[in-house]
């Protein structure tokens, strides 16, 4: 057939020179089968009216039964029925679409979920090993170095060690649609073909004397039999004998199936095989015949505590029910993103956040295969839509070739809105050839979580904890210390891979050879407690190392080498030389290809052990200041500079304009504004510090004794506190039994991820208890509870500061460079721990009503005053969310396009105020924000507005001193001054009557609502 027309070319043309439109907004929701599509469809129309442009929706394909998140996918091609199907998901866009909005969707191409038997590929390699068309798919060492597991899969799944979990009877075989499967509960494990003779020989037996010899039954389950005996074994890597093998077994499980179901003698012999291979209690010898059955399979049924040394399959971190997926082979990448491809190709989704984008073997190449798959999806949808057919798969195969041509050379754009899960350490970089937009935002929320503590106060923080926790530990050393635990406890297997993949790479020189297995183990172990971020992103294709990669990899080996002084240096240096692709000269390609490997494995590797090592651990351990304890942050680090977040947003605008601006996600330890609130206590150090010891004092009495010490001990005791700050309610009388049981839950998930008393492997059910009982005494609301009198007494100044902030915090993310991404709910105060606390039901009807009566009044000093006054209830965060939103929508280039310049504040409190202006154009706007306002307040009913700012100027250029410009939350017209010969406006005057504000001059544009005035 000819290839493409003129008209057809244009068109790909086209769609390859015109990328997604980057989201205005962005809003999170998290999908599951209590807040399904049809949830979600119906409060579109107040998302709508919020602001927001892109819903940006959690997982949504096929799931575990139950799942909360959508990160456990058992099909990556189906859309999940517990949140509506196909339908419900069509019917979502459909509303969408109505109301002019478009939907971002989060993908995981890292792993699946595997747990239950709901994974058909995971169910297809426990079946038939090796021989599965699905091997391939999963990242699985078939040669393991214990022995008894070559060929097969370790699965950790069982309660206790497997002889007593086989003897009582736990394991059950059992037949079904002509298949033979061993349950473990409900979870269901299939009997490889070419073992069912064991069992079906044993039926031939015992159907004998029911049928004549040559009766036809009885000749069918002797031919069935040979049939199964014929296929050849799980081992066998042969594509065309495992072809046929595939169809002899389907048809030999179904000549099986109607055998069964026919005879009725076949099932009662068949029922009898059963019984006696299940056992029967209290006869050990009677389970032989099962565990032999079971040691004939391509997996290996295990206790659950053996996974960290044993387990030959990559997982998630280290969740035994998530088992990494191989997206560099081609097939898995083609299979897992089918239908993603065609939800993008029929304009469905619009955009796509990638998940834990650092497990995968080669980042960069998935990100450019996927836009590369994009496009053609566009291409071929849009050309199939114009012609009213579907295309051959021969005609587009032959397109294909001259749309490939198209793509090498087209100009650097992409055309799909991408954003990935990266989390960036202090001073790193995004890869600037990623074809993505950018990060989700946690460096955004890292650096404004900052500007919200006080930095002079480090040191008497610093003498707090040293008191408190008992001793001086640094975070490096503490980080370092958690990275190695994690290594030598749940990532035991995954580093004893690639010591060995090390030591066979030093049989392959002489000046190499003597390094020990076990110092090549340790030296790793010790690179990787030293690695400085997550991950380097080194490919085989011999690309010259990045210079800052090469420098990560020289700091953590350096470093390695200082805490290891006794060390053998060689060891030490030679995997330098490895990690950084120095290829001998004298090597061959196959040598040259090994050494690839290994980086790409132990790429894979660094991440997890940092994300578990430190976010998990070290995280819930480091109790100084719990709002800098957060997904991507320092909490080493102790607040951040003005200066330091103009030139972060100076950056971004200039690099990566439409990446991700959050401040809570589903991840994230603790919500916005809970960490606001905690960050507060830094600007009145001294009345945390007396308050602690009353509290300590008061509260010793409900501490419990375990092995002569006291429980919870004070660095829990401390973590308490702080998160008691974090998420009390305004309102007193919503601190119920509900809080209490969200407390108890937190501080035991607390202690366990800190692994100091207790952990989630050894749970220390005293220690438990006694931290419980801890925190419920702590919050009985009984009348002699002198701890709550004084607690709530501490509260009201710390909640002011921390709402404050928030509205600081808030507005600087709906105007600053990027793209505001708002969580579910937190347009209201949202105080929310970690999950599954912040995946708490919304009620967004009382948000939507909220709204309605927002949107009736135009922005006035009335209105300001009244949201004031009623702070606890939230609608001032609203209020903020909408105008500021609705701004963003009048004046899309402006914040989309538009430069970023900081703007010079004057006077006494000039270090209290983040001023910048956006200009596109001869269109501009001002924000100016509070900041660190402990010093300027000394009421806890006072705002930070008005007179505190007497003094205090901000210098303005010719251009922004438009008399005609409006407030956007108060109405009120901006008044140009001249102050010490410069033009100027006085920060008293542009906070008079409201706490934050957003200036713009241009004029607006109509923005749509349910009534026809919209926000005026």
């Amino acid at each position: 057939m000819a290839g493409l027309t003129r008209r057809d070319r244009a068109l790909a043309t086209r769609i390859l020179q015109t990328p997604s439109p980057a989201p205005r907004a962005t809003y999170r929701l998290q999908l599951h089968a209590e807040f399904p599509f049809a949830a979600a469809r119906e409060i579109v129309p107040y998302l709508a009216r919020l602001g927001v442009s892109h819903l940006y929706a959690s997982p949504v394909w096929a799931s575990t039964s139950g799942s909360m998140h959508g990160y456990d996918v058992v099909d990556f091609n189906r859309i999940d029925e517990e949140l509506g199907g196909r339908a419900g998901f069509d019917a979502l866009v459909a509303a969408l679409d109505a109301h002019g909005m478009s939907l971002v969707l989060d993908f995981v191409p890292n792993h699946m979920g595997i747990g239950g038997g709901a994974n058909p590929w995971w169910q297809d390699v426990l079946e038939n090993g090796r021989a599965s068309e699905f091997a391939s798919y999963f990242d699985i060492d078939w040669l393991p170095l214990k022995r008894e597991l070559r060929d097969q899969v370790l699965v950790p799944i069982l309660g206790d060690q497997f002889g007593r979990v086989l003897e009582c009877g736990e394991l059950r075989l059992a037949f079904g649609d002509g298949a033979f499967r061993v349950d473990y509960y409900e979870t269901p494990f299939p009997i490889a073909p070419p073992t069912y003779p064991l069992l079906l020989r044993r039926m031939l037996v015992a159907v004998q004397d029911a049928y004549q010899p040559n009766d036809i039954a009885l000749l069918e389950l002797e031919s069935i039999i040979a049939a199964f005996e014929r296929l050849v074994p799980n081992e066998e890597t042969d594509p065309e004998k495992l072809a046929d093998r595939r169809r002899e077994q389907l048809l030999g499980k179904h000549r099986l199936a109607v055998l069964i179901a026919a005879e009725a003698p076949m099932r009662d012999a068949l029922a009898r095989v059963l019984e006696r291979v299940n056992g029967f209690a209290g006869d050990a010898a009677s389970y032989d015949e099962l565990e032999a059955l079971l040691d004939a399979q391509s997996y290996r049924l295990a206790f659950w505590r053996v996974a960290a040394e044993e387990i030959n399959y990559r997982r998630f971190f280290a969740i035994n029910e998530l088992a990494a997926i191989r997206q560099e082979v081609p097939i898995v990448f083609e299979t897992t993103s089918q239908l993603l491809l065609s939800l993008i190709g029929e304009g469905s989704v619009t955009g796509v956040r990638i998940d834990h984008l650092d497990g995968l073997w080669n980042p960069a190449g998935y990100l450019h295969a996927l836009q590369k798959a994009a496009f053609l999806a566009q291409v071929r949808t849009t050309i199939e839509s114009r012609r009213s057919k579907p295309l051959d798969e021969s005609t587009w195969k032959e397109w294909q070739a001259e749309l490939d041509e198209l793509w090498q050379n087209r100009l650097v754009i992409d055309p799909l809105y991408l954003v990935v899960e990266k989390i960036l350490e202090a001073g790193e970089q995004l890869p600037a050839d990623w074809p993505v937009a950018g990060t989700v935002g946690y460096e955004f929320a890292r650096i404004v979580t900052g500007l919200f503590v006080q930095p002079g106060n480090r040191r008497i923080f610093d003498e707090i904890y040293a008191r408190i926790a008992g001793d001086r530990t640094s975070v490096d050393d503490l980080i370092y210390a958690m990275k190695m635990r994690i290594m030598q406890v749940a990532l035991v297997s995954e580093v004893n891979v690639l010591a060995r993949a090390l030591d066979r790479l030093t049989e392959q020189n002489r000046r190499t050879r003597d390094y020990t297995l076990n110092n090549l183990r340790d030296a790793l172990r010790e690179i990787i407690a030293c690695f400085p971020i997550y991950r380097t992103y080194l490919t085989a294709g011999g690309e010259p190392v990045d210079p800052r990669e090469r420098r990560s990899i020289d700091q953590a080996v350096d470093q390695a080498l200082r805490r290891n002084p006794g060390s053998d240096p060689g060891v030490f240096e030679f995997i330098r030389e490895v990690l950084q692709l120095r290829i001998p000269e004298d090597a061959s390609d196959e040598e040259g290809a090994a050494i690839s490997r290994f980086v790409m494995k132990f790429q894979q590797l660094t991440g997890p052990v940092m994300a578990k090592g430190v976010e998990d651990t070290a995280f819930y351990r480091y109790n100084r200041l719990l709002s800098l304890n957060e997904v991507g942050s320092d909490p080493a680090a102790f607040g951040t500079s003005v200066e330091e977040f103009h030139r972060d947003a100076v950056a971004r605008s200039q690099r990566w304009p439409n990446a991700l601006l959050a401040s809570s996600t589903h991840d994230t330890k603790r919500s916005e504004d809970a960490r606001t609130r905690i960050s507060a206590l830094t600007e009145l150090p001294r009345e945390w510090r007396a308050a602690v010891n009353r509290w300590s004092r008061l509260n010793r009495r409900h501490k419990s004794r375990i092995q002569g010490r006291a429980a919870p001990d004070r660095n829990d005791e401390f973590h308490f506190y702080q998160t008691l700050v974090g998420i009390w309610p305004f309102d007193d009388r919503a601190a119920d039994a509900s809080l209490r049981e969200r407390v108890t839950k937190y501080m035991i998930k607390a202690a366990r991820e800190g692994q100091t008393h207790t952990s989630w492997i050894n749970p220390d059910e005293r220690y438990e208890a006694a931290l419980s009982d801890f925190v419920a005494a702590l919050l009985d609301p009984g009348s002699d509870n002198t701890f709550l009198d004084d607690f709530r007494g501490f509260m009201p100044q710390f909640m002011q500061i921390g709402a404050f902030s928030s509205l600081s915090q808030q507005l600087l993310k709906l105007t600053a460079p990027g793209v505001p991404d708002i969580y579910q709910g937190t347009e209201l105060w949202d105080l929310s721990l970690v999950d599954p606390d912040n995946r708490r039901p919304v009620d967004f009807e009382y948000r939507d009503a909220l709204l309605d009566e927002l949107l009736v009044t135009a922005p006035s000093l009335e209105l300001a005053g009244e949201l004031l006054a009623d702070l606890p209830s939230g609608r001032i965060k609203l209020y903020l969310t909408a105008r500021a939103l609705a701004h963003r929508t009048a004046h899309a280039d402006l914040y989309a396009r538009g430069d970023y310049v900081s703007l010079e504040v004057r006077g006494p409190r000039s270090g209290n105020l983040v001023a910048f202006r956006r200009s596109w154009g001869d269109q501009w706007a001002i924000v100016v924000v509070p900041r660190l306002i402990g010093e300027l307040i000394d009421r806890a009913d006072q705002a930070p507005i008005g007179e505190i700012w007497r003094g205090t100027y901000l210098v303005l250029d010719e251009s922004l001193a438009d008399e005609r410009s409006v407030n956007e939350f108060t109405g009120t017209r901006l008044r140009p001054d001249v102050h010490e010969g410069e033009r100027a406006i006085a920060v008293e005057s542009l906070l008079e009557n409201f706490p934050v504000a957003l200036v713009g001059n241009a004029p607006k544009r109509a923005v749509g609502s349910r009534s026809p005035k919209g926000i005026r």
